[in-house]
């Protein structure tokens, strides 16, 4: 009997062993003959707690009978004491019972469907069957989800036939023919649904939409219910106060001050970048002879290769040959002149084999790397002999 359908508030319960096992994970499990316990189901995680002091760590329904994963390997007496984690399982309908008065004011008011519905360990999201939302509707939708919490609507069950669901507005088809069960909000919200609730909808105490994403054409819309709330609410309190004494700013003015702050990172951004030109201009001159090879350790190679192109940007004839040494790896920057027939491409083709590497590039500028299997000093020369 599953005693979370009699009663959703009780917590603890006596009952009677009637199966115990393993299964092909390894995992020791439990049958009772009662259970307060919710198996994992209907987008609601499974609950916690004990069964005689054995931590219960998961529940399942398996071919219908509701499995207890326990810790442990104490035998079992056949009379069992259970007890729920309440703070789990209030959660849990919580934010359930918090997904229906939601989705049911996004259809009902906006003809926006819920396609799926996740519940997570920190938050929650629906699917919403619209490949946008707009905020407006999104803050409209939050309000009046809100209102109808506190209202404080009774949440109803039913256990009702195929025939009988001719009588209820749903909000969508149910999936299963026997045993159907539906959970009423009247006036609001006509669902089939297995999972748990609370018995009003005062008892979700608030929803908050946090955040949104396309998904595959669809708007995922990401949120918490009940306590969850104030738990945002604190963590963002904490970030807000971190970030005022940081940047000098009250609340209402830190994205502003954010702005100025960003806009001067680009500024600098800007003139470093300027000042890099400017040093790998001055370094490019001082680089002397028709073939420049050198090794370098830990240089950047994107600045590498700006370096070799402003060498072989001058004289027709020259050659680069560079060679980048990290903690476990080297790297091959090379380029001719116009003047030059070496081939860069086929010769990095020719010399990379030699440490395992990969990359190519056309005829005039190449570059790659891989393993450092011999000295940087090595593998130059073994570039300068395929010249």
């Amino acid at each position: 009997m599953k005693l979370f359908y009699e009663d959703v508030n009780l917590q603890t319960f006596q009952a009677k062993k009637i199966d115990e096992g393993t299964d092909e994970q390894g995992r020791r499990y439990v049958v009772l003959d009662q259970t307060a316990f919710y198996p994992t189901g209907g987008g609601q995680p499974h609950d916690t707690g004990l069964l005689n002091q054995a931590p219960v760590y998961n529940v399942e329904e398996v071919d219908g009978a509701v499995r207890h994963y326990i810790e442990g390997t104490d035998p079992l007496l056949e009379t069992v004491h259970g007890e729920v984690n309440w703070d789990r399982r209030f959660d849990h309908m919580q934010q359930h019972a918090g997904q229906h008065i939601l989705s049911a004011a996004f259809e009902n008011n906006f003809n926006l469907k819920t396609v799926s519905f996740h519940l997570g360990e920190e938050v929650c999201s629906v699917d919403l069957e619209a490949e946008q939302v707009s905020d407006e509707v999104l803050s409209m939708a939050e309000r009046q989800a809100n209102e109808l919490v506190l209202e404080n609507r009774p949440i109803e069950t039913k256990w009702v036939s195929q025939e009988e669901l001719k009588q209820y507005p749903l909000r969508k088809d149910v999936a299963v023919t026997d045993d159907i069960r539906l959970v009423i909000i009247p006036e609001a919200d006509y669902n089939g649904c297995g999972g748990t609730h609370p018995t009003s909808t005062g008892q979700v105490g608030a929803i908050n939409i946090l955040h949104t994403e396309k998904q595959r054409g669809q708007t995922r819309v990401y949120f918490v219910c009940g306590k969850r709330v104030t738990r945002q609410l604190s963590e963002k309190h904490e970030v807000i106060q971190a970030l005022t004494a940081k940047m000098s700013a009250p609340q209402e003015k830190l994205v502003d001050a954010a702005d100025r702050l960003l806009d001067q990172n680009r500024q600098l951004e800007k003139t470093v970048e300027e000042l890099k030109s400017q040093l790998l201009t001055f370094e490019a001159k001082q680089y002397q002879g028709d073939v420049v090879k050198e090794v370098f350790t830990d240089r950047p190679v994107a600045e590498l290769q700006k370096l070799a192109k402003m060498i072989i940007a001058g004289p027709d004839q020259k050659t680069v040959l560079f060679v980048n040494e990290t903690d476990d790896k080297l790297q091959l920057v090379c380029g001719r002149g116009a003047e030059v027939t070496t081939d860069m491409n086929k010769l990095i083709k020719s010399v990379l084999p030699l440490i395992d590497g990969r990359g190519g590039g056309k005829p005039d500028f190449a570059q790659g790397g891989g393993e450092k299997r011999m000295s940087a000093e090595a593998f130059l020369e073994a570039c300068v002999a395929n010249i």
